[in-house]
């Protein structure tokens, strides 16, 4: 008698057990569920000075970025409705001193970049949003900005916007 209930009590258990579930992410990434596609349009550069390179770099960033840390797969920029969609411009690309000296000579300076980004949702909640995202890096004054460029672009800017666009449309930040 008291191995049957035993019996009982373990089917029990078990069936509340196999109807849960817990969803884990390293990437702290929340992807609907029955989402697959992920369309990250080219990013045009529309700022009025631009670096001939940034909107190649940015697009193919963003792109590795989600791939790699979702199961969301790109698809050709023509598809018409993939699951996610990213439309942006970069709007802002300037150079401004960032510090002076005790002279009226600037010590350092910096590099600032903006990107409009539009996010459309097709499943789910559908919650999109348009946003501008900036990111600045500064070197010191006495170097040349086409030196230094497109160093800070790569180490610093280009993986913070991609970063912040992501956790924007993915972890919710």
């Amino acid at each position: 008698m008291i191995s049957n209930i035993r019996v009982y009590i373990a089917i029990a258990v078990m069936a509340v057990l196999a109807g849960c579930s817990v969803k884990y992410s390293t990437t702290g990434a929340s992807i609907e569920q029955g989402a697959n596609t992920v369309n990250v349009r080219f990013i045009e550069n529309r700022a009025p000075i631009n670096n001939p390179t940034l909107s190649q770099k940015l697009t193919q960033k963003l792109r590795d970025k989600i791939t790699s840390q979702t199961r969301l797969t790109q698809v050709v920029e023509t598809e018409p409705r993939a699951d996610y969609e990213f439309k942006a411009t970069i709007t802002g690309y300037s150079f401004s001193n960032a510090a002076v000296t005790n002279v009226d000579q600037a010590a350092t300076s910096r590099l600032n970049v903006t990107v409009n980004v539009t996010f459309i949702k097709r499943i789910g909640d559908k919650k999109g949003f348009t946003q501008s995202f900036s990111r600045s890096a500064e070197f010191p004054a006495s170097q040349l900005p086409s030196t230094v460029e497109n160093n800070l672009l790569e180490s610093n800017i280009i993986p913070g916007i991609t970063d912040d666009i992501f956790n924007r449309a993915f972890a919710n930040w």
